[in-house]
């Protein structure tokens, strides 16, 4: 499939002579990433790990931040409003930035949101304000918001056209280690050394008869006992929150001077042009190619698969918490299986799209997320469970899949722009965590628990209100592979 990220023949030439001085044309026409693109390549891949740890060591916090605040699925999960807002706020904005300096300048200003917002932490946990929390993540994904903006679409320009969606794929699949990187660090060092879990722990230890019952009324029971606690022993609970939140903090901290790091790599680094900023944007001809199924569909699908991916790996924990009988700990340990599998899942089909085409790939992979996202929600026990870590290894193409097809046939400096638009549809995991939280807590009479519940009793009639939520990645999954299916049928874009 050919794609729109193109780096012309000039662009080319003047990396070439100012680097390595070798013709651009000797046996790079169908190489993924060509020789002389190989450090920059490397250095611009990097940045899909660190948003990638970003990502996923901020998925648990719900769960720690509705235990160490007291707050309900619904409010906890502005955790997820915060984070992924940011980028519906900040894309636009860096894509204008990035019509007037390089791609390597966003970059640079994107690694400084990100460290400043890791950062603001600190004041966070110290004055123990949520708020502040919910503030720091929405700067830090202002970087997130430039970094991915200009990173994906960069990417795709390092070399030919016809193999720019499997470059995209094979730099995305470095993406999720930094996701296991950072779901590692929230099950080793944040959530088993919560003191909110070790008072579940003491409060099992002291009531034996909770093993025997299931675990959506243990779990219930549990909870009640720590909101109890907060309420009639609120100084010894504020130092549980200090500590927790202390806790919190230092991944972080290490984070951000990991990023400033970084940083001075990018500093020191001589990056190509490979855009053309001299062209001014056409922006009647821009949207004359951007009103188009192609691309507008695939902003709507970008936002229902971040959408999905977000609920399934957040809510994975209360799922295991809930259905399962797990500790959260426990439950974050299924979470990286699941990613385990989305890593395997990346590199297997970035390899595969040598031989298929994207869309029918990812056409296929999706029916099978959807499916078994269905098994999960029907299941509703230790089997659903492996159904949803299974489910991730299917949902791995899905993102960078999606970028190829809907930039299909811009060229770089307008792909920058259409970027954007993709970015924002990150903010699908803004508010999709949030509906499904509101179904989580079952209150009766919100508009998203009336507009689900036919489908939601028809599916699994009676069901606990955790596992019967996912009916809403079911849906996000089987729009995103109907949106593949139509494409297929397009074929690829004409310049």
């Amino acid at each position: 499939m050919t794609t729109g990220a193109f780096m012309n023949d000039k662009d080319t030439n003047k990396y070439e002579s100012n680097t390595t001085g070798s013709s651009p044309e000797t046996g790079a026409s169908n190489k993924v990433v060509p020789a002389h693109f190989l450090f920059p390549f490397i250095l611009v891949t990097s940045l899909f790990a660190l948003w990638g740890f970003a990502n996923d060591i901020t998925n648990p916090l719900v769960k720690a931040f509705k235990d160490i605040f007291q707050i309900d699925n619904a409010q906890s999960s502005w955790v997820q409003m915060a984070f992924y807002g940011g980028y519906f706020s900040m894309a636009i904005p860096a894509a204008l930035v990035l019509r007037f300096l390089s791609y390597k300048w966003g970059i640079v200003i994107g690694l400084l949101l990100y460290a400043g917002g890791a950062l603001l932490f600190i004041p966070a946990s110290l004055y123990m304000q949520f708020n502040m929390f919910l503030i720091a993540l929405y700067i830090l994904t202002f970087g997130l918001a430039f970094l991915e903006t200009a990173a994906n679409p960069y990417i795709l320009s390092m070399g030919p056209p016809e193999t720019a969606t499997q470059r995209l794929n094979l730099a995305q699949a470095f993406n999720p280690i930094g996701s296991l990187t950072g779901m590692l660090v929230a099950a080793t060092f944040i959530l088993p050394n919560l003191t909110t879990e070790d008072f579940r722990n003491d409060e099992m230890t002291k009531h034996p008869e909770y093993a025997e019952m299931l675990p959506a009324e243990r779990d219930g029971l549990l909870n009640d006992s720590l909101r109890a606690f907060s309420e009639n022993s609120v100084e010894e609970f504020q130092k549980m929150q200090m500590a927790d939140l202390a806790t919190v903090r230092m991944p972080y901290v290490v984070i951000a001077l990991v990023v400033l790091a970084v940083l001075v790599m990018f500093l020191v680094t001589k990056m190509p042009n490979t855009g053309d900023s001299a062209n001014k944007i056409q922006l009647g001809a821009l949207m004359k190619k951007l009103c188009s199924f192609r691309y507008i569909g695939g902003v709507i699908a970008q936002a229902f698969y971040v959408g999905a991916q977000i609920m399934c790996w957040t809510f994975i924990i209360h799922y295991g918490v809930t259905l399962c009988g797990l500790t959260a700990a426990s439950a974050q340990q299924h979470n990286i299986m699941a990613m385990v599998f989305f890593i395997f899942g990346r590199f297997t089909c970035t390899f595969l799209m040598r031989f298929i085409n994207p869309s029918l790939l990812m056409a296929v992979m999706a029916t099978s997320a959807s499916v078994l996202v269905y098994f999960a929600l029907t299941l509703q026990n230790m089997t659903g469970l492996y159904c949803l870590i299974a489910a991730s290894g299917c949902m791995s193409l899905c993102f960078p899949t999606i970028y190829g097809i809907a930039l299909d046939g811009l060229t770089p400096e307008d792909a920058k722009m259409g970027s954007a638009g993709l970015i924002m549809a990150i903010v699908g995991g803004a508010i999709m965590p949030g509906l499904q939280g509101t179904l989580i807590d079952a209150k009766g009479g919100s508009w998203i628990e009336n507009l689900v519940a036919p489908l939601q009793n028809a599916l699994i009639p009676g069901g606990d209100p955790t596992g019967s939520s996912f009916v809403l990645p079911f849906m996000c999954l089987i729009l995103v592979a109907l949106y593949a299916l139509a494409n297929i049928r397009r074929g690829p874009a004409t310049a």
